[in-house]
């Protein structure tokens, strides 16, 4: 019996410690209801004032004091968001199309250009005061030069969209680029990574914060610069409906046209934003400010 050693405290506490107690066991994910439940906690405050908007925007048509003409009743709006919904979503499919594909390419062309920008100083010194100038010309005043120079066809909406959502992308792309910690990329160097190595393990990765960023503003430029383009020449899309709607005073139809053009913008937002929580969980922007932990 001599030979026999007693357990030691922390062996004991090891042996005696329950399997679900703190740090015995992986950290378990947020549940569906608590996942719910954040939603809610983050959604009722828009909701809220977007329903006292909806109630004072009622109670003005209702008391008359604007004429129906200039402002139509919620009524009257979902009248015609539901009578003419083959209508609407006819036009409404050709404008998501058109920022969808202008966004891509502002996307792909903004990236580039920032890669680019970012690894030789004397283009970024040469293409940077160009993308700035760019920039500041109204791209309502350069749209009909597009519809002659590409008639009516869907090119000039496209081209439009991606001049518009170019900027916010390759900006924010740059500035990702150069955030990164400088001690991070010595010692990739020092551990004989290559450029490309580091670009990819290191410097892409630590941009996508700023990149997401951008995107969630170029993806609402880019709705903007659709129906921009439809204004100039166009036969169909959200834009076009607005013109005929506004030539016509039928103030419904323009509030509806309205109404699913902003739904557009509000939705593409959402799923850029939804993309960056799915591949960017590690980021501080995704933690609960509360615990820490990262919000799901």
């Amino acid at each position: 019996m001599g030979d026999l050693q007693e357990p030691t405290v922390s062996q004991s506490a090891a042996e005696g410690a329950p399997r679900d107690a703190p740090g015995a066991a992986r950290r378990k994910g947020p549940t569906a209801g608590e996942r719910l439940a954040r939603a809610a906690g983050r959604s009722w405050r828009p909701a809220a004032l977007l329903l006292v908007c909806c109630a004072a925007w009622w109670a003005t048509a209702a008391a008359e004091l604007v004429e129906p003409y200039l402002v139509p009743s919620p009524g009257a709006t979902f009248d015609v968001l539901t009578g003419e919904a083959d209508h609407l979503w006819r036009h409404t499919w050709v404008t998501t199309y058109e920022t969808l594909l202008g966004f891509g390419i502002a996307v792909a062309v903004g990236v580039l250009s920032a890669v680019v920008m970012v690894s030789s100083p004397t283009v970024e010194k040469t293409l940077y005061p160009v993308l700035l100038f760019a920039q500041v010309i109204p791209k309502i005043a350069i749209a009909p030069l597009f519809v002659v120079w590409l008639g009516f066809g869907i090119a000039p909406k496209i081209l439009i969209a991606v001049l518009i959502a170019f900027f916010p992308v390759v900006i924010s792309m740059v500035t990702g680029l150069k955030a990164v910690d400088p001690e991070m990329l010595q010692l990739s160097a020092t551990m004989g990574a290559r450029p490309w190595q580091t670009f990819v393990k290191i410097r892409f990765p630590a941009s996508l914060p700023h990149l997401f960023s951008g995107l969630k503003v170029a993806v609402t430029l880019a709705v903007t610069g659709a129906v921009v383009g439809e204004f100039v020449g166009a036969d169909e899309g959200l834009g076009y409906v607005i013109l005929q709607a506004n030539g016509n005073l039928d103030t419904p139809m323009l509030f509806a046209a309205l109404l699913v053009m902003s739904l557009i913008g509000v939705v593409l937002f959402v799923l850029v934003e939804a993309a960056e929580r799915l591949l960017l969980p590690w980021h501080a922007s995704r933690r609960d400010p509360r615990t820490g932990t990262t919000a799901y």
